[in-house]
Parts: structure tokens; sequence; C-alpha cells
């Protein structure tokens, strides 16, 4: 940001915390007063004298990222050139609030950065920028969004520059291939031993830190925070316990089946699933989690 004329941040309003729920600024707040920058935390971005400050400001781009609600026109048409967002997908795939999750749980192999154009649309603007990465098969959501956050600086510094060498040609992007990413809910976390091991897997890597992938031991929610899919020929059904080594719990699936490696019982702690295997006293042939 250093090399361009920044002239305020905008965040969301200080949100309560902790269990005297105490106003708490945002990141983003914070770091706005350590760099001496004007933060307006507004409760509605409608409001006509923040509008009007923004207005006075005479922005030529606002650069929006995870700001978490939908921009009104009023707002949209300040800047000279617009107002540019960051979305952690290739657009048209995976609009909305979790692209990085619903990535990963489709089993994408690549994803990216695109800058757009915004309009009053759900991430429907034209295309300014895009820059791709790969999804290798050991990739977490935390790890594809510490990757997709070093690459959105990367790619918005550079559709800055393109603009001012007017090398910046907006794109439409094609709506019949849009694809959607709604916003996680506790529910989607839920697996059982009836889905494949891949589709498990996805889920443990996808949807962390929340959240977080789970099921059931003994009507306790158990909670797996790292797994993995073993191609395996068998025929015991699945929920069954087919080796214990101090890698996890190899269980069988309806497809293959999956090594559970690290797990969380509801009011424990977070353990490796070899020492809840020898805590709960599992041996291969029981059904997991049934007494």
């Amino acid at each position: 940001y250093e090399s361009e004329n920044l002239l305020a941040v905008i965040t969301q309003p200080d949100k309560p915390k902790g269990r005297g729920l105490t106003p708490s600024p945002s990141p983003v707040k914070l770091w706005s007063i350590e760099k001496n920058l004007p933060v307006f935390t507004p409760q509605k971005l409608k409001d006509p004298q923040f509008l009007k400050q923004i207005e006075e400001l005479s922005p030529d781009i606002i650069v929006v990222c995870a700001y978490g609600k939908i921009l009104p026109k009023e707002f949209l048409k300040i800047p000279k050139y617009g107002c540019w967002n960051i979305h952690a997908s290739l657009l048209p795939k995976y609009r909305g609030a979790s692209p990085i999750n619903w990535a990963i749980l489709n089993g994408e192999k690549e994803t990216g950065i695109t800058i757009i154009l915004m309009d009053e649309g759900l991430d429907t603007g034209p295309i300014l920028l895009q820059k791709k990465i790969e999804i290798s098969d050991e990739d977490t959501s935390i790890e594809v969004a510490k990757k997709l956050s070093l690459l959105a600086k990367e790619t918005i510094l550079s559709a800055i520059n393109l603009h001012k060498e007017n090398k910046l040609v907006p794109k439409p992007q094609n709506h019949e291939l849009a694809t959607y990413a709604p916003m996680l809910k506790k529910e989607d976390g839920f697996f059982s031993f009836d889905e494949p091991a891949l589709l498990i897997e996805r889920k443990v890597k996808g949807l962390l830190p929340w959240p977080t992938a789970y099921t059931y031991y003994k009507n306790k929610l158990l909670k797996v925070y790292s797994a993995k899919s073993i191609p395996v020929d068998t025929k015991e059904e699945p929920g069954t316990i087919l080796k214990i080594t101090k890698e996890g719990i190899l269980i069988s699936t309806s497809e293959n089946a999956i090594l559970l490696k690290e797990v969380q019982l509801e009011g424990k702690k977070r353990i490796n699933a070899y020492e809840f295997a020898c805590g709960q006293r599992l041996k291969p042939g029981q059904k997991f989690g049934i007494n």
C-alpha cells in the first residue's frame, strides 16, 4: 500500500467479545490506527453522512475484500474508476461467501484470485485480472487461504499498475458457467462412514477452522481435524475398524477406508487418533462409535 495514496479504510463496527462482551475492534481497524490512517466503521453503508464523507475523499478506486455486506449502488458509484473486489476463486466459479472451502469440498485441483469491477450482483461484475494457484492433495482450507492472501496482494497491485498503464480491460463473466459457494453451516461438517472415504477426507480438509468435520462416537460429537482416504479392498460394513496403528484408526467406508489421524471428543482436548483409540480401548472388527 505504501506505493499508493491510501485515503482511508472502511471496516466492520467493533463487535462484542469475551465474557464481558467488551466491544473489540477488527484487526483491520487496529492496523489502520497503527498506520495513522482515517478509519470508518459505519453501521449502515447507506448512511447519508457516511456516504458524504467518502464522496468528499474523491477516491479513484475502492478496493473491497471480504467486507461481509452487500454494497449499495449509492456506495458503488462513488469512486471514479469503481469498486474493485478481491475474490478468492476463479470466477465465475464459486461466487459467494465460502469459495475456498467449496473448492476443496468439490475436489478442485486449482483456484485463484479474481479482481472484479463490482456491480450490484453477487460477484457478477466484469473480470479485471485473474491469477491461479494449484491445490495440492495435502492442502487444507487454512493453507489455501494463506496462499491466496499472498496472491491477493500481488494480484491487486498488478491490477492497479495495469490500470495506470491503460492496459486493464474489463471482461464480462460468462454467467452460464457460474457456480456458487454458499455460507457454511455447522451441519455441513457432519459425515457418516456410509459416505466414500474421499468425500470424508475433503470435508476434513475443507472445513477448517470452522465448522470442522465431525461424526458421533457413543452419542457424543467427535471432531476430526486430520484424516486420509486409503485405497482398500474390504467386505467389512462401513464404520468397521480395520486397523489401529500409531498413524491412526483405519475405518471402512462405502468406498475405500478413512484413516482418522487427529480427533477431539466433545468436552475433551484435541489428540492424535491412536491415543484416542488406546483411551477408548478400541479394537479391529468393532463398529466405530457403537456401544
